[in-house]
């Protein structure tokens, strides 16, 4: 079992035990990856389990267990010879567009068939590593796309690369740009929906906009692009922050899910989710500069037939 304790002392006392624990476990794990090892229960302050947000004192004692974050045994997870569109690519990262349709990574009961199998195939054949900072079953993942959601995604080659990245997601300094197909006429040409996500008070598996205990705030920017009549509206969305669902939840509470949701709308009304990320920028984690990418989404966009 793999543990780690520490001794609060003067220097961090009255420090949040996140913010605590993202200092000193800079370069083995995010400040998002310990705030979930805090709500599973796996710190604890002086033997007691406590919230992100709790001040540590000078002389208690803190112990994380880093094998709750071990997940699924990564023995199952094996290289496949599966096709990766790789948009680009340098000593630092890859940039990746993602089909609609594959998982990100795999997950209890899925071992096979996702992004992580077909690149850890990639980098076999090219001679390359990627950052094992999210576990061994989720090498180079800074972050994720719901399956049926296609585009850009970037992958970490080295654990500092990838906390660097890591660091301006949680921050929300990464510019993300999705294009969407929802259902009706949006009425107003953009604005901005501004309500927190959190799980479904009924639903469990799923998420809604909620103002209960839990919920994290969450914000996206829209802006239309064409109305197709009454049936359709083509979107630009920007999430300010990246909540699980973030996208579909807010359309659908704005009154137009995206076309093809089968969680939150009407899965009858689009051969697939409707949903591509387009953009992607970020500070490069190794030069520092600023830079973008855009992909522009699949044909079956542009497909007007399929929206009446």
């Amino acid at each position: 079992m793999t543990k780690k304790s520490f001794i609060i002392d003067e220097e961090h006392h009255f420090l949040r035990i996140d913010l605590f624990l993202s200092r000193e476990l800079a370069g083995e794990l995010s400040r998002t990856a310990i705030q979930k090892l805090i709500e599973a229960g796996q710190v604890t302050l002086n033997q007691k389990t406590v919230k992100a947000n709790h001040k540590v004192q000078a002389g208690d004692e803190v112990m994380v267990d880093l094998d709750a974050l071990a997940g699924p045994d990564s023995s199952h997870i094996h290289p496949e010879n599966i096709r990766l569109d790789v948009f680009y690519e340098d000593k630092a990262i890859l940039v990746l567009r993602k089909p609609a349709g594959m998982v990100v990574h795999p997950a209890q009961g899925c071992y096979s068939g996702t992004l992580v199998n077909a690149l850890l195939y990639y980098c076999r054949q090219t001679g390359q590593t990627l950052s094992d900072v999210n576990t061994a079953e989720r090498p180079g993942i800074v972050h994720r796309l719901d399956k049926e959601t296609s585009g850009l995604l970037v992958v970490a080659k080295s654990n500092t690369y990838h906390i660097r990245l890591a660091r301006q997601f949680e921050k929300h300094k990464v510019r993300k740009k999705y294009i969407a197909w929802v259902q009706g006429s949006v009425a107003f040409d953009e604005g901005q929906i501004d309500a927190p996500v959190g799980r479904h008070p009924i639903h469990r598996e799923k998420k809604a906009v909620t103002y209960e205990k839990g919920s994290r705030e969450a914000k996206t920017y829209y802006k239309v692009l064409k109305r197709v009549g009454k049936e359709a509206s083509l979107m630009a969305l920007f999430p300010q922050s990246g909540r699980t669902h973030q996208l579909r939840v807010h359309m659908a509470h704005l009154g137009h899910p995206i076309l093809g949701d089968s969680k939150y709308g009407d899965q009858r009304r689009f051969p697939r989710l409707a949903l591509h990320a387009q953009g992607l920028g970020f500070f490069h984690p190794e030069t520092k500069a600023w830079v973008e990418f855009s992909s522009p989404p699949p044909d079956i966009f542009f497909q007007e037939d399929l929206l009446r």
